[in-house]
């Protein structure tokens, strides 16, 4: 217990010096501590309006090109933690991410679609064929007013099967140009980060995870069993439908954002829980700030590991696997501390 709350302030503690340090990591060597010293110097006592021509551009680079980025990166690592932590919550499945419900392949549908003809804009696109995918997943599932696990597991891998075929289909039909956009896009990624992708999906994601934080309590009871739940005063149906749609409207404007992070849902949670246990009341913040703050380090690592930027996505397996492999022999995995 003593470890778990010393581990716990760490993780509380470590997005300060996280986010410092991305300041000064970009394809760009023109930002020094030196400069970032007097750039903020500066700022603080308001004299920003005199700065040097050299200071202005640091100013871009920080306001303009990384803050939004690091920004991005932390919300859409925290939401999709956050969300596959309370999906596995009330499933009581440790295999359960976002992606399973269909939300990846119906966003990547999404995104395609509107990459090869422009019909609407490609967040948007994604955001919305996300929740379809989802929707579609629940309402399979559903039978006399009720949802089985099961089923709903099921049915979310009928509908990844079916949205993946009409990906392809997109994929074969479209121009070679813009297949090679669908493709980068699908690998995940952070490339265009701005203001506007912020701003454009900032919104839902802090929406989704204070809803699944207000239910913080209710994730703990609602994993111990419908009939638990039930004599506990809780309405199971209710709270599962309530964290799916928060848990789907986070992950879903995450993905909109930055592409398909590969089982980044499903890593992330379970390293929470072996490291600071398995209470929600406690992991559901501790996902979002270690969500965050990881995806930060490897969106980070990716854009210096070479000349060119490699997609985010690739390293969330590379980075991450070994990671959670570790902590698999060092730590139980199971639900019962």
């Amino acid at each position: 217990m003593r470890n778990q709350q010393i581990i716990r302030v760490l993780l509380y503690s470590l997005p300060f010096p996280v986010f410092l340090i991305s300041f000064f990591i970009g394809p760009s060597g023109t930002v020094s501590f030196h400069g970032l010293y007097h750039f903020f110097w500066s700022w603080i006592n308001g004299t920003a309006g005199g700065i040097s021509p050299e200071q202005a551009l640091i100013s871009t680079i920080l306001l303009d090109v990384r803050l939004p980025r690091i920004l991005l990166a932390f919300l859409v690592g925290g939401s999709l933690a956050v969300s596959g932590s309370g999906l596995q919550a009330i499933f009581r499945n440790p295999l359960v991410s976002p992606y399973i419900l269909g939300l990846s392949s119906g966003a990547a549908f999404g995104a395609a679609l509107a990459l090869a003809y422009a019909i609407i804009p490609v967040q948007l696109s994604a955001f919305l064929f996300g929740l379809v995918a989802v929707g579609l997943s629940y309402l399979a599932a559903r039978k006399h007013k009720n949802v089985s696990i099961v089923s709903l597991i099921l049915s979310g891998v009928i509908v990844t099967g079916i949205f993946t075929a009409l990906l392809t289909m997109i994929q074969f039909m479209c121009d070679p140009f813009k297949l090679q956009s669908i493709v980068h896009w699908t690998m995940g990624n952070l490339h265009n980060a701005g203001w506007n992708a912020l701003t454009s999906s900032w919104i839902p994601m802090v929406a989704g995870v204070i809803i699944l934080w207000l239910m913080r309590w209710r994730l703990n009871v609602l994993a111990l069993g419908d009939d638990e739940a039930r004599t506990s005063g809780v309405h199971p149906e209710r709270g599962k439908i309530i964290v799916l749609i928060a848990a789907t409207l986070a992950s879903s404007a995450a993905v909109s954002v930055a592409g398909i992070i590969g089982l980044y849902g499903l890593i992330v949670p379970h390293m929470v829980r072996m490291m600071a246990g398995t209470d929600n009341r406690s992991s559901v913040l501790l996902n979002f700030l270690f969500g965050g703050t990881f995806l930060l380090l490897i969106d980070d690592f990716s854009r210096t590991i070479a000349r060119f930027e490699i997609p985010i996505g690739v390293f969330t397996m590379l980075i991450g696997a070994p990671f959670f492999l570790y902590l698999i022999k060092k730590t139980n995995i199971g639900w019962e501390n």
